[in-house]
């Protein structure tokens, strides 16, 4: 993202098509298998993912840089809250109506900082400075509804997973597999990103004795860990519930989002280090964190009390 920051569906077809290989080979036996989710349901659901994936790459190219990018997806938990309420009609605790409020109060304080930043950064004319905000704001609007529509995708899984069993596996390479024809529409802009990696720097990997465009290697590291990723989220869809699992994935984000501040040395003033710390501290309070941990405590004590 560094050296084309508009590269990112090129990354997203090379994700979806290493799994979807994969899968085909290993979980489907080349076809041969028959899905034990009907095709329709994962029709629906790989509509919802493919749209997701795409929107979250595609916002990069809108001046969203990439702390905030990961800050706003930590997000999922109030998008999380609202799609339970709108659709499955649940009622929540003053404290978990809290951690949302802290949460969204969080990304708030992120957002506003971003967009001074993409202010003052933005040298020119007035109306360059207002073009550059304009594009920020349709990122941000992308970001939102990309959050939306991944809590949709929860709730929906979990409902899978609940009426047909859980199929892991199944369910990663058909998610990965059904949208690749989707990337037709993206042919393109693929294309010319090949060509710029193919323009990059060359290394020498060590284990071929050939040197290899860096931004190729990149990709395949990329691919890779983007797979080991995606396979442990998709196990936890079918063993946890979606509340848990999106935990399990912003917590995953803060290290993330760690890394890329000092190893990349992203811009990140105090301000951005409060906004975070909320959001991280409303999502402790939302999964009652504290209240389990006092509890086991408590537990351990008593039992301590009754051996002696």
């Amino acid at each position: 993202m560094r050296e084309f920051p508009g590269c990112g569906n090129i990354v997203t077809f090379a994700q979806f098509a290493f799994i979807a290989l994969e899968g085909f080979i290993f979980e489907t036996n080349f076809g041969r298998k028959k899905p034990a989710i009907p095709m329709s349901n994962y029709v629906v659901m790989v509509t919802m993912f493919f749209t997701v994936s795409v929107i979250n790459n595609y916002a990069l190219n809108f001046n969203i840089a990439m702390p905030l990018h990961m800050i706003f997806r930590s997000g999922s938990l109030i998008a999380n809250m609202i799609m339970g309420i709108i659709i499955l009609k649940k009622r929540y605790s003053m404290s978990k109506y809290l951690s949302v409020a802290m949460v969204s109060l969080g990304i708030f304080i992120c957002t506003i900082m971003s967009a001074k930043q993409v202010n003052v950064g933005t040298q020119g004319s007035d109306d360059q400075g207002v073009y550059a905000f304009l594009h920020w704001l349709i990122g941000i609007a992308m970001l939102t509804f990309a959050l939306l529509m991944s809590a949709r995708m929860g709730i929906f899984q979990e409902t899978l997973y609940k009426q047909y069993g859980k199929h892991s596996k199944e369910a990663l390479f058909y998610n990965h597999c059904l949208p690749l024809p989707g990337f037709l529409l993206l042919s393109s802009d693929i294309y010319n990103h090949c060509v710029l990696f193919s323009q990059s720097t060359p290394v020498e990997v060590p284990v071929i004795g050939q040197a290899v465009p860096v931004l190729w290697l990149y990709l395949l590291l990329n691919v890779i860990t983007q797979y080991v990723c995606i396979r442990g989220v998709f196990i936890l869809t079918t063993e946890c519930a979606s509340l848990t699992v999106t935990l399990v994935v912003t917590l995953r984000k803060f290290i993330s989002l760690i890394i890329s501040i000092l190893f990349f040395k992203n811009p990140f003033t105090a301000w951005h280090w409060v906004g975070t710390g909320v959001v991280f501290l409303g999502t402790l309070i939302y999964t009652e964190v504290w209240t389990s941990i006092c509890t086991a405590l408590r537990g351990s004590e008593k039992l301590r009390k009754k051996k002696t």
